[in-house]
């Protein structure tokens, strides 16, 4: 059931493709671009049921802290991440989970895979369910929430030096 027109399903559709893309490429201006002042990039440390700030977190960034590991990964001094991963990543089962006047939420499984040439030159697998707030500002969409639940994300996990 979906509570909005095709047209506007299939802006948010292209939406979440594109940055799953530039995320993948490390265009990391380009994700920026994309984001809201207020935006939120979370991911918690087992499922996303508490208050981020009452709990580990793998990411719990706010618009500041976004931009500053931007301005990191950009440096190339960021050796977790230098040269970047080749990355792609498969999104599914896209749901929309709620609409407002102010914001549509958006939920998806994805599947990344990452080739972590910096160290192993292993291809590490990274799966789980995204969360999207995306909000209208003028003529588009920008995001102003990402959470990202991963599967294993109760186990150790290899640095997270990348926008996943």
């Amino acid at each position: 059931m979906r509570k909005v027109s095709t047209e506007e399903w299939l802006e948010i559709e292209a939406f979440i493709y594109l940055e799953a893309r530039l995320a993948d490429e490390s265009d990391y201006a380009g994700w920026e671009a994309l984001l809201t002042d207020d935006m939120h990039y979370w991911v918690p440390f087992g499922k996303a049921d508490y208050e981020p700030a009452t709990r580990m977190s793998y990411i719990n960034d706010n618009r500041n802290r976004v931009a500053t590991r931007i301005r990191q990964l950009q440096t190339g001094h960021r050796h977790a991440q230098t040269p970047a991963s080749p990355m792609r990543r498969t999104i599914a089962n896209l749901e929309l989970l709620e609409k407002s006047d102010r914001e549509y939420v958006v939920a998806a499984n994805f599947v990344l895979y990452e080739h972590a040439v910096q160290a192993t030159q292993d291809v590490r697998i990274w799966a789980g369910r995204v969360t999207y707030g995306l909000r209208r500002i003028g003529a588009g969409l920008k995001m102003s929430r990402k959470v990202v639940e991963l599967v294993n994300s109760t186990e150790a996990l290899p640095s997270l030096a990348f926008i996943i």
